[in-house]
């Protein structure tokens, strides 16, 4: 008998690369995530793009960041940028992701090269919406806290026929 491990096949594409408006719709506590310079809490932000697939639904793209403010760190470096203005120090203090869900934005989508071959859609920067812009609402969305077990957001992973879920 042989032990095959393999890639999933998945069932989404690409986001397009360019500027796009979006809206926050969802944020994910990750946790304590194993790194090279050891655990870090980790979030991930995703956002829907004003831009729709053959399918009719729209693209979603996420990064994911260490839970910090520290002045080096990517997730104020975005924040900032996003909201177009540095925190203050009392903002330091703590800042509640929640409050990003709906809020608008501009998202720069770039495409890279895995080294497994596979092309990514990655967020390279998140800015304040432009002026004068329809808002955006998340559309067909259910965030990840409040899936239930299997569903999805229609991004599922294809089953094999021999596949058992465990």
């Amino acid at each position: 008998m042989t032990l095959l491990a393999r890639r999933p096949t998945t069932s989404f594409a690409q986001a397009p690369e360019g500027l796009f408006a979006a809206v926050c719709c969802d944020v994910q506590d990750l946790g304590l995530i194993a790194g090279a310079y050891g655990a870090k809490d980790k979030v991930r932000l995703v956002w829907q793009l004003d831009v729709t697939m053959d399918t009719g639904r729209r693209y979603e793209v996420a990064r994911v960041y260490t839970l910090s403010l520290h002045e080096r760190a990517a997730l104020r470096k975005d924040l900032e940028s996003w909201r177009g203005k540095a925190f203050t120090e009392k903002e330091l203090e703590g800042f509640d992701l929640e409050r990003l869900l709906g809020v608008q934005a501009q998202i720069q989508v770039v495409q890279r090269l895995g080294d497994d071959g596979t092309i990514y859609a990655n967020v390279a920067t998140v800015i304040s919406p432009a002026k004068g812009h329809p808002k955006l609402a998340p559309v067909d969305f259910v965030r990840l806290k409040d899936r239930q077990n299997g569903q999805s957001n229609g991004h599922a992973r294809e089953l094999a026929a021999d596949d058992i879920p465990f």
